[in-house]
């Protein structure tokens, strides 16, 4: 059996790769219709544990001719998924969020050990993960269409919404539960067959909650799950076959252009949640404690290894220096390590290239003229540390202000009026997310208008909510997951004229 290491940087083998993963209540073959096999070429990914870069397990890895096999199943099955009630497909969502729940430590730990994040995070994204299945189980049923009369008189108009088909999902490593749960969720409710191609290295946790919905009555062939090494390979394979309709991606504007050129192809229908660039805007009425509060949720969440992330911060002159002190100093205090030990706050970087790239970031932000208030370093000895960091005076062509961290750095900038703010946040490609603290409820709406991003924080640093439409505007992606309008994502509008 061949090795591929999802890190180029670490090849070691776990000793007992299939006892290390049912020890975690993961098996490790690929989920391919429903049914658990090895991959057809006999190669594993070995996944790294960040927090000591070494192997923790190993999972099969699909080949192209897997994903073909998975697509075959989920063709075979599609019209018959689609023509099951809807009440059927919420009830297994609902079930499946019930075992999440019931397992939601054991689920959590696994979280923690291949992604890094602290074990209070990883509960989080278990309690917010599974919402999104609870949440899709009641919309199953609130798929509507509508009849009418024409214009004229002389016909009716009726719409009927049906599953787009066969739906390749594909997830990044920052939320290894959270984005699956959020693409499976209105699949399944809308009635289409999936295929998730999780990150290499978060494999385990896809894994877990393909076997979840199994458990909860999923129907064989519905859902594939086919962690690879070759995700070239493994994407190509599926472009090419016309019977895949649809492709909703989340991870890096690169990645996703790439995927937009190869849906041209046939036409496919897409969803993008890409990179951001997200600014948090502290105005001079701002209540300074509670925009602290705000930062450090916005910043600190999933090691700010997340999109939606706060990249820059632009606080008001009149409040820059009492807002850079508190802030800086509750980032000192931070607990920071094994995401595995009891109060640990920020855990680990994914791997040692994306510590490399925060350091780097740092670097030249500091080597253009920065200050460095607090941390700036990764701690010595192994794992993927990087230590929280809050940066001032940052010029404005250092890297930082326009590339996406995802790490617990933060660099403030000070503006002076509401224009000059608007100015900077926009200054941007991406629009994913905005985050603005002001007392003044007009001013409130006016920035808010303004502001070039999908969502908007309002004196809050969360804004993630399996209730709200989550995305973005620019090259942060297309399309919403999440609200009421989630599903529409998974439907096609059918128009029937009928003559009277």
């Amino acid at each position: 059996m061949n090795t591929i290491s999802a890190h180029a940087s670490n090849d070691t083998r776990a000793s007992d790769p299939e006892r290390t993963a049912r020890d975690l209540g993961v098996d490790p073959r690929l989920f391919l219709g429903g049914r658990r096999q090895d991959g057809s070429a006999g190669q594993t990914i070995v996944v790294e544990n960040p927090a000591t870069g070494a192997a923790l397990t190993e999972v099969a890895s699909a080949t192209p001719e897997d994903a073909l096999a998975a697509l075959d199943a989920a063709d075979a099955v599609q019209e018959s998924w689609a023509a099951t009630a809807p009440r059927e497909r919420g009830e297994i969502l609902r079930r499946a969020y019930q075992i999440l729940t019931d397992r939601s430590g054991e689920l959590a730990r696994i979280i923690t050990l291949e992604m890094g994040k602290s074990l209070d995070e990883s509960r989080g994204e278990v309690a917010y993960g599974a919402d999104y299945l609870r949440w899709f189980s009641e919309e199953a049923v609130r798929i509507s269409g509508e009849w009418k009369v024409n214009a004229a008189g002389t016909a009716r108009v009726l719409t009927m919404r049906q599953p787009v088909g066969p739906s390749l999902l594909i997830t990044p490593w920052n939320a290894p539960l959270a984005m699956p749960a959020r693409k499976i969720g209105p699949a399944v409710a809308a009635g289409c067959t999936m295929i998730l191609k999780p990150a290499a290295q978060t494999p385990l946790t896809a894994l877990f909650l393909a076997e979840a919905l199994a458990e909860a009555g999923l129907p064989e062939g519905v859902l594939s799950v086919l962690p690879t090494s070759d995700a070239g390979g493994l994407t190509d394979a599926l472009f090419a076959d016309d019977r895949l309709r649809k492709v909703s991606f989340t991870g890096s504007t690169e990645v996703g252009r790439m995927l937009l050129r190869k849906s041209a192809d046939h036409v496919l229908r897409t969803s993008m949640e890409l990179g951001g660039n997200a600014p948090f805007i502290v105005c001079s009425d701002a209540d300074v404690d509670a925009a602290v509060d705000g930062a450090m949720l916005a910043k600190i969440r999933n090691n700010g290894e997340a999109c939606v992330a706060a990249n820059r911060f632009l606080v008001h002159a009149d409040v820059a220096e009492e807002f850079s002190a508190k802030f800086a100093d509750r980032m000192r205090t931070l607990r920071t390590g094994d995401g595995s030990e009891p109060g640990v706050q920020v855990g680990l970087l994914i791997d040692a290239a994306q510590r490399d790239k925060v350091a780097g970031l740092v670097a030249d932000a500091i080597a253009q003229g920065g200050r460095l208030v607090t941390g700036g370093s990764s701690p010595e000895g192994t794992g993927y540390f990087f230590a929280p960091t809050v940066l001032t005076d940052v010029p404005a062509n250092a890297r930082i202000n326009s590339e996406e961290i995802f790490g617990p750095v933060a660099p403030i900038r000070v503006f002076h009026d509401d224009d000059e703010a608007i100015r900077i946040a926009n200054d941007t490609e991406f629009g994913l997310v905005a985050y603005l603290y002001t007392q003044d409820v007009s001013r409130a709406v006016r920035l808010s208008e303004r502001l070039q991003t999908g969502m908007v924080g309002l004196n809050r640093g969360l804004v993630s909510d399996p209730a709200a439409p989550f995305g973005g505007v620019k090259q942060s992606g297309m399309g919403r997951e999440g609200g009421s309008t989630g599903i529409d994502e998974y439907l096609e509008t059918k128009y029937v004229a009928l003559a009277v």
